[in-house]
C-alpha cells in the first residue's frame, strides 16, 4: 500500500493547504517519488461489486463520485503544500461509513485509511492507535450491517495488517528524514568552518605581505631623492612581494602551504631587518614537523610579525624555534610597548588554529610581547594519520 511521507507535523502547517506542489516535485520526493500512481490502482476493487451485480445508473453515479471524493483526499495528500493530513485519512474513513451498506468493495477506503495513517503522525504509538481505531470503526459498522465474514475481515482485520506493516516503513521515513537534515546540518557547518578558514588565511597572508608592502614602499619613497639604485630595488621587491601573495591567496583557498617553516621564519628575519629591527632567530634544524603543524605556525610566524610591524614599536625581536619533550615551542617575543588589549582577529585566528591541533598559545606583555606557542607532535602525527 501507499508510503507516503509529511515533513509537517499534522495541524502545524503555514500558509495555504490549496496551493498545488509541480508533478516534478512530487515525482522526485526522497520518501515516495511515483509511487503515490502504482498504489492507486487497487481503487479498482471498489467497482467489483457493482460490476458483478449489475447496479443501476444511480448506483454507479453514486460510485463514481465517492472515488473521485477518494481520488481528491488520495492526491491531496502528495499535491497539495500542506496538507491536513488526519483530515484526508478522516475522510477516506467516512466514505468507507458511507459506501459500506451499498457497495462491499468500500473496504478498501478503510484499507487505504489505515495504511496511510501511520506517515500522517510523529510517532509510533499515534500510528498504531490510529490503525487500531480504523479497525474498530471497519469492524463496528461490519457488525451492525451484518455483512458477510470475508467482507468484515478486509473492513476491520485486513486494514489493521497493513497498517501495522506501514509503521515500520514510516519510522524509517522519519529516521531518513532526521539523517539528511543532520546531513544538511553537517554540510552547512563544514561550509562555515571553510569560509572561517579562508577568512582567517587571508587575514594572515594578506596582513602580513600588504604591511611589507606598505614598509617596502614609504622606504622607496624616501630613497627615491637620497639612493635612486636602491629605491629602485625595494620597488622591485615589492613587485615579487605581490606576485608571492597572490600565490599565497591561492594556497590559501585550496588549503595548504609548499613553502615550509624554514622559508617563512627566513622571510619573517629579512622583513623585521627591513624595517629596522635587530633580529635574532633561533630555530632548530632537527624538528621535523607533520604538515598541518607546519602550516599553523608558518601563519603564526605572520601574523606575528605583521602585529611587531605594525603596533610594537620595537627595537630588537627574538624568534626561537625548538623541540621538547615530544612538544614542539614556537617563541615569538619583542622589546616593545606591548598590550593589555584583548586577542585582535588575527591573534584569535592563530589560537584558534593552535588549539583545533591540541596546543596552546600564551601572550606575555612584560616588557614588550612575548607569544609561545606549543604544539604536541605525536598527537598532530596520529591526527593526520587518522585523516
Amino acid at each position: 500500500m501507499p508510503l507516503i511521507s509529511f515533513e509537517r507535523d499534522v495541524g502545524c502547517a503555514t500558509g495555504s493547504p490549496w496551493k498545488l506542489k509541480s508533478w516534478n516535485t512530487v515525482l522526485k520526493d526522497k520518501d515516495h517519488g511515483w509511487s503515490p500512481l502504482l498504489w492507486v490502482v487497487y481503487l479498482g476493487f471498489f467497482f467489483i461489486q457493482p460490476i458483478a451485480d449489475h447496479v443501476s445508473l444511480r448506483l454507479w453515479l453514486l460510485d463514481a463520485l465517492g472515488a473521485a471524493v477518494f481520488l481528491v483526499f488520495y492526491f491531496g495528500l502528495f499535491f497539495l503544500e500542506n496538507p491536513i493530513a488526519l483530515g484526508h485519512v478522516v475522510g477516506m474513513v467516512i466514505l468507507g461509513l458511507l459506501f459500506q451498506p451499498i457497495n462491499s468493495g468500500a473496504c478498501t477506503f478503510f484499507i487505504f485509511a489505515a495504511a496511510m495513517v501511520p506517515f500522517c503522525v510523529g510517532t509510533q504509538a499515534a500510528a498504531w492507535i490510529g490503525v487500531g481505531t480504523i479497525g474498530a470503526i471497519g469492524a463496528i459498522e461490519g457488525w451492525l450491517l451484518h455483512i458477510d465474514p470475508w467482507t468484515l475481515f478486509f473492513s476491520s482485520l485486513f486494514p489493521i495488517f497493513i497498517g501495522a506493516g506501514n509503521t515500520f516503513f514510516a519510522e524509517r521515513n522519519r529516521m531518513n528524514r532526521r539523517l539528511r537534515k543532520a546531513n544538511e546540518e553537517i554540510e552547512h557547518l563544514a561550509k562555515v568552518a571553510e569560509r572561517e578558514r579562508i577568512a582567517r588565511d587571508l587575514h594572515d597572508v594578506l596582513g602580513h605581505t600588504l604591511s611589507v608592502i606598505t614598509l617596502k614602499a614609504e622606504l622607496a619613497g624616501k630613497l627615491m631623492e637620497r639612493d635612486v639604485e636602491r629605491a629602485e630595488r625595494e620597488i622591485r621587491e615589492v613587485e615579487q612581494i605581490s606576485r608571492r601573495a597572490l600565490s599565497d591567496v591561492r594556497d590559501a583557498i585550496r588549503g595548504y602551504r609548499a613553502k615550509g617553516l624554514a622559508a617563512e621564519l627566513a622571510q619573517a628575519k629579512s622583513t623585521l631587518e627591513s624595517a629596522g629591527l635587530t633580529v635574532q632567530c633561533d630555530a632548530a634544524t632537527t624538528v621535523k614537523l607533520p604538515a598541518m603543524q607546519e602550516s599553523v605556525l608558518s601563519l603564526a610566524v605572520r601574523e606575528a610579525v605583521t602585529n611587531v610591524m605594525r603596533h610594537a614599536q620595537a627595537r630588537t625581536c627574538r624568534l626561537r624555534l625548538e623541540q621538547q619533550n615530544g612538544s614542539c615551542r614556537l617563541e615569538i617575543q619583542d622589546d616593545g610597548v606591548g598590550s593589555t588589549g584583548p586577542d585582535g582577529n588575527g591573534l584569535r585566528g592563530m589560537r584558534e588554529r593552535v588549539e583545533m591541533l591540541g596546543g596552546t598559545l600564551q601572550r606575555s606583555n612584560q616588557s614588550g610581547t612575548r607569544l609561545t606557542i606549543t604544539l604536541p607532535l605525536t598527537e598532530v602525527a596520529e591526527f593526520e594519520r587518522r585523516g
